[in-house]
């Protein structure tokens, strides 16, 4: 496995028994508790063979994988971390198989996972094996319907599923350690820049799930990209995240001009820096999919 200086600087500890695993592009927490231990986020293929790295450094195998939500860059990890961790229970949010088996999503999962490995290597990060070949969402594994709650001892890994981003999307909340792992639902992580809006699902689940973790005053969250927030930031994140997605609604609704015209001035505006390690066409995809749902809302068309 080829090692690279992003990659030293992982696993990061934010507190206790929680640590940033993966790189600045693709992050992934583990949770330690007394009893059990749980991974959460599982990336994509590229960084599996990091991040098996990373937990062999810190002597833990986790006994929960967690999927919060099944977007390819969330995803396509899960494979290799099976294989590496076989007696792990994977959780996944209600709807997550379904959106992996639609007929149109593995074609599209391993296109974006093969780019998304070159795009890593050409900034400095060398893929530790190959793209996916396949893609298959596991037989067994718990589905979170409602708030489950999993002690891990002296630790309690809450999963409560939300809406607004993705089909089978998930946020975990971690009480005793004042923390939430959000991954997507507060948008795409721009450090010191705020957020990109990913209301895919719908914008008015997207403001209610920013709410739900606004109700939980995290000291701590955990967005799937670009670092966790801590402190004063924490604390401004979910007031910036609402802020981005109410911009981009008021743009869309008050443009009186097309949807798909919209989409493309977004896509300029946003299509850049860290979202080009996704390909154009996706990117491209979810800004449409963004002034749909605005308009949605909207009442309209």
């Amino acid at each position: 496995m080829t090692v690279n200086q992003d990659t030293l600087k992982y696993p990061q500890r934010l507190a206790d028994n929680l640590w940033v695993l993966g790189n600045y592009y693709f992050n992934l927490y583990l949770v330690r508790g007394t009893r059990a231990s749980a991974l959460i986020e599982m990336g994509v293929s590229a960084i599996v063979d990091s991040v098996i790295a990373q937990l062999d450094a810190l002597k833990i195998e986790p006994d929960y994988l967690v999927l919060t939500h099944p977007h390819t860059d969330h995803f396509t990890g899960l494979a290799g971390l099976s294989e590496r961790f076989p007696d792990a229970v994977m959780i996944a949010g209600e709807g997550a198989r379904e959106f992996v088996s639609h007929p149109k999503a593995p074609a599209s999962m391993l296109f974006e996972d093969r780019f998304i490995s070159r795009r890593l290597a050409e900034n400095g990060i060398t893929p530790g094996r190959p793209p996916l070949e396949t893609v298959t969402f596991p037989e067994k594994y718990t589905a979170v319907t409602e708030e489950i709650a999993i002690d891990l001892g002296s630790i309690t890994l809450k999963c409560l599923p939300v809406g607004g981003h993705s089909p089978g999307n998930i946020i975990v909340h971690l009480p005793e350690l004042d923390a939430v792992v959000a991954a997507d639902s507060l948008g795409f992580h721009y450090p010191g820049r705020g957020f990109c809006p990913l209301f895919f699902t719908g914008y008015e689940d997207f403001l209610a799930a920013l709410d739900q973790i606004a109700d939980l005053k995290p000291a701590i969250i955990g967005p799937a990209h670009q670092g966790a927030l801590t402190g004063a930031a924490a604390a401004g994140a979910v007031v910036d995240a609402r802020r981005a997605a109410e911009d981009i609604y008021e743009r869309v609704v008050k443009a009186h001009r097309a949807g798909r015209d919209i989409a493309d001035d977004l896509f300029e505006e946003f299509y850049r820096a860290e979202f080009t390690l996704y390909s154009e066409n996706n990117i491209g995809n979810c800004m449409h999919l963004l002034v749909r749902r605005a308009l949605e809302a909207a009442g309209e068309k």
